[in-house]
């Protein structure tokens, strides 16, 4: 597999949508410290950032803070896409869906139920015990005695595995009952994430295309796991970060520098060096 400097086309590069966890972010949670200028600079050199993810659209707006406005965020792994300052795509599953999923996996065992809402994160309470840890991925969170009256506006609905057996749970359970109705991938080994069936990282990826009126071949996209492998066969520039598995590198041309290693912002400052040459 070529490194990132191997990319001659960047200079036509107009879209760069990047992953967040083992992509973007360190393996400590922390983003490049200086992603603020280079969200800056790519919208000066007229190329839109995107923060692709399968956290929600709150989680992420307060993760870019003040330079969310310049860029694009593709949540829930596409079920929303916040361009600009506005939303301009959300895709909702129906009460009735999820909650036969909230039932399926209850009835498992052995997995905590998680119903992404638009606005807020839905748990039981019995599941508190981990909120340590949802709280790195969801900044609102609903707490309820229990699921079954919930009637929310939901585009995603995840399973979490404390356990962090998620794919093997995936393979023998989730993938054969559920992914003739639904998109469903593993999201890492703590995470099964289940989206309508028109929904992953690709078709993400190519709606912001469409609304921001340029080619798939022109945008470039950074990932690391599963959950987006949809996005990378979809775009003309594809990277791989260093440290993502042996089983990624069939669905990209190129590989960046690990997350620890500030991959993403070191293909951006290429990105930016080819433009101005």
């Amino acid at each position: 597999m070529q490194g990132f400097e191997a990319d001659a086309g960047l200079a036509s590069v107009k879209l760069v949508a990047s992953d967040m966890d083992c992509t973007l972010l360190a393996d400590d949670g922390s983003m490049p410290s200086n992603m603020p200028e280079l969200i800056g600079a790519l919208a000066d050199a007229g190329v839109t950032f995107c923060a692709a993810s399968g956290r929600p659209l709150y989680t992420l707006r307060a993760m870019f803070g003040d330079y969310v406005d310049r860029m694009a965020l593709l949540s829930d792994n596409g079920a929303a896409i916040w361009c600009a300052g506005e939303l301009v795509f959300k895709d909702l599953i129906d009460v009735a869906t999820y909650h036969e999923l909230i039932d399926f996996t209850l009835a498992d065992g052995r997995g905590c139920p998680v119903v992404c809402g638009i606005e807020s994160g839905y748990l039981r309470t019995c599941d508190r015990v981990h909120d340590a840890f949802f709280r790195r991925f969801f900044t609102e969170i609903t707490y309820l005695d229990d699921l079954d009256s919930l009637d929310a506006d939901v585009n995603k609905y995840t399973v979490y595995f404390p356990e962090g057996d998620s794919e093997e749970v995936f393979a023998r359970t989730y993938r054969d009952a559920w992914a003739g109705r639904f998109s469903v991938t593993t999201a890492g080994p703590e995470w099964i994430d289940f989206m309508n069936p028109h929904v992953d990282k690709g078709r993400g990826i190519k709606r912001l295309c469409d609304h921001l009126g340029i080619s798939t071949a022109d945008a470039l996209a950074l990932g690391d796991t599963y959950n987006d492998v949809q996005m990378l066969e979809a775009v003309g520039h594809s990277y791989v970060v260093a440290n993502a598995g042996e089983h990624m590198r069939a669905h990209a041309r190129f590989m960046a520098p690990s997350n620890n290693e500030r991959g993403v912002a070191r293909v951006i400052e290429a990105l930016l060096a080819a433009k101005a040459r």
